[in-house]
């Protein structure tokens, strides 16, 4: 690993430098969103930009970065947040309220959920990075979905589907907003419908 820059203190490793660089980046984003770029990390950082680029080859790759690092630290506390919810119409309008809630004070979450704006970096990011977080999302649920008749397609498609949701709340919230059980019970009733058919079929069988 080259030892120019870095403010004086070299990092030890590759994995200390992504570690720094990233810490760099989600300091960016608290601040101003996807508005930075590679230039910016280097000089905080006291490195050239070409350090930067050995690690991640543009700005793009770097808030996908942030963006998955963001995602596992949320869906860590989501994961433990719904612990014990098994039924699933239950876990799903947490998830989406939750979700719903925390939003506003988390920028990274933001960049993450947001569906495409003008940004061609956050466009990108909002793409795959956040289907693969939905999908990591519904799987991680106390919801036992094989015994519910649930494919994995299905599954697939569920997450998309909480993802569209989650997506057009954070571009029209409602007038007035929708908080707290008066938005648990409006996506209990509503978001429920794509699952108790499934159950329902089920006990038919």
């Amino acid at each position: 690993m080259r030892t120019h820059g870095w403010s004086g203190s070299t990092p030890a490793t590759d994995d200390e430098a992504v570690a720094r660089i990233l810490n760099a980046a989600s300091s960016a984003i608290d601040e101003r969103g996807a508005e930075f770029s590679i230039a910016d990390i280097a000089r905080t950082l006291g490195v050239t930009r070409q350090t930067v680029y050995r690690y991640f080859p543009s700005t793009e790759a770097l808030l996908v970065a942030a963006a998955v690092r963001a995602a596992d630290d949320f869906l860590e506390r989501l994961t433990e947040h719904l612990r014990g919810r098994d039924d699933p119409v239950d876990a799903v309008t947490e998830a989406i309220a939750t979700a719903l809630e925390w939003l506003p004070k988390d920028k990274h979450l933001g960049l993450l959920l947001a569906p495409g704006r003008a940004d061609e970096h956050t466009a990108s990011v909002t793409s795959d990075v956040a289907l693969q977080f939905a999908n990591s999302m519904v799987r991680r649920f106390d919801v036992d979905w094989t015994s519910l008749g649930f494919s994995e397609n299905e599954l697939d498609e569920l997450a998309e589907h909480l993802l569209r949701i989650i997506q057009s709340f954070v571009i029209d919230p409602g007038r007035p907003p929708r908080a707290g059980e008066d938005l648990r019970s409006y996506l209990r009733r509503w978001v429920g419908g794509a699952i108790l058919p499934i159950r329902r079929d089920l006990g038919h069988t």
